[in-house]
C-alpha cells in the first residue's frame, strides 16, 4: 500500500520525477516557447542591440515573393529527402533484419558492423565519406579513374543531394535494422512451421505472417525516419554546407540564424516554426494511417 513509506516519504517518486521534469523545462521547454516569441521579434543575438516586436513580419518575409522560389525548392527537396530516406532506409533495414533473424554464422558480428555507423555519429560519418569521396584522390575518385571518368561528387550540383541521402540511409540503417529484429524475434515460431505445413511459400508467409506481425515495429521505424530526415541539417552541414543545391527547410533554419554575416534570429525563429508546423501535420498524417493499418492487420 505504502511502497515509500508514510508521510513524507510518499513525496519521495514526486521528488526523483521534478528533476528531469525542471531540466526539461530549462533545457527543453523553455527554450522552445523563447523560439516561438523570437517569431515575432526582430531580435539578431548582437549582445546589447535592441529588439521590437514585428507582428508577423517574419513569415511574411518567409512567404515574400522576392525569394519564395527558394523557399519552395527546399521545401521541395525537404520532402524528396524525407520520401527516398524513409522508403529505402526500412526497406533496406527491414531485409538485413530478416536475413539476420535466420541465426546466420556471425550474425552478431553483422550486427555490429551494420549498428556502428550509428555509433560513429554524424561528423565523424561525414569526414569518412568525404574522405572517400575526394575528388583529388579519394578511393572513388580512383575507381572511377580505372573506368575513365571523373566526379566532383559532393561538389557536384546533379549527384551531390543523392549522395548525401545516400549517406543518410548508411548511418541510420543500422537503427531501422535493430527495431526490426526486436519485432521479428516476438513472432512464434510455430505460425511459419503451420504456415509451411499447409505449402506456404516464403513471400506467402512474409506477407501474411510477418509483415503483419512486425506492425508495431513498422510504425515506430516509419515515424522515427520520417521525422529523423524532415529534420536533418547536420550532415548537409558536414557535406556540402548547403551548397550545390542541398538546401532544405531544416537547414534554412540554421543558415538563416548562423550562416549570414549577420545572424537573425526573429526570421531564423520563424523558419523554425514552419518547420515544426510542417513535421508536425506529416508526422501527424503518417501516425493516423500507420495506426490505422494496425488496426486492419
Amino acid at each position: 500500500m505504502y511502497p515509500f513509506g508514510k508521510g513524507k516519504a510518499r513525496l519521495i517518486p514526486y521528488l526523483y520525477l521534478s528533476i528531469p521534469l525542471l531540466l526539461y523545462v530549462v533545457f527543453g521547454f523553455g527554450p522552445s516557447l523563447v523560439t516561438v516569441l523570437f517569431s515575432f521579434t526582430d531580435a539578431t543575438g548582437v549582445r546589447g542591440q535592441e529588439w521590437n516586436f514585428v507582428g508577423f513580419e517574419n513569415y511574411k518575409t518567409f512567404f515574400g515573393a522576392s525569394n519564395a522560389g527558394d523557399r519552395l525548392d527546399a521545401i521541395g527537396r525537404s520532402l524528396y529527402f524525407a520520401f527516398a530516406v524513409v522508403i529505402i532506409q526500412n526497406a533496406v533495414g527491414l531485409f538485413m533484419a530478416i536475413l539476420i533473424n535466420k541465426k546466420l554464422r556471425g550474425d552478431k558480428l553483422y550486427r555490429a558492423v551494420f549498428f556502428l555507423p550509428v555509433v560513429l555519429g554524424v561528423t565523424v560519418s561525414g569526414l569518412i565519406w568525404q574522405l572517400v569521396a575526394n575528388p583529388l584522390g579519394g578511393p572513388a575518385q580512383s575507381l572511377l579513374n580505372f573506368f575513365g571518368t571523373s566526379s566532383n561528387f559532393f561538389g557536384d550540383y546533379n549527384i551531390a543531394f543523392e549522395l548525401i541521402i545516400f549517406v543518410q540511409i548508411w548511418m541510420y540503417m543500422g537503427y531501422s535494422m535493430t527495431i526490426f529484429l526486436a519485432g521479428l524475434q516476438t513472432i512464434p515460431s510455430d505460425l511459419y512451421e503451420a504456415a509451411y505445413m499447409d505449402g506456404a511459400s516464403g513471400w506467402k508467409a512474409f506477407t501474411n505472417i510477418t509483415f503483419p506481425m512486425i506492425a508495431p515495429s513498422f510504425t515506430v521505424n516509419m515515424l522515427l525516419s520520417i521525422i529523423g530526415a524532415l529534420q536533418t541539417f547536420d550532415i548537409i552541414y558536414v557535406l556540402t554546407g548547403g551548397k550545390f543545391n542541398t538546401t532544405t527547410l531544416a537547414f534554412d533554419v540554421y543558415a538563416t540564424a548562423f550562416g549570414s554575416g549577420t545572424a537573425d534570429y526573429g526570421l531564423a525563429s520563424a523558419v523554425a516554426m514552419i518547420q515544426f508546423l510542417f513535421v508536425f501535420t506529416i508526422s501527424m498524417v503518417a501516425l493516423f494511417y500507420l495506426r490505422k493499418r494496425e488496426v486492419e492487420v
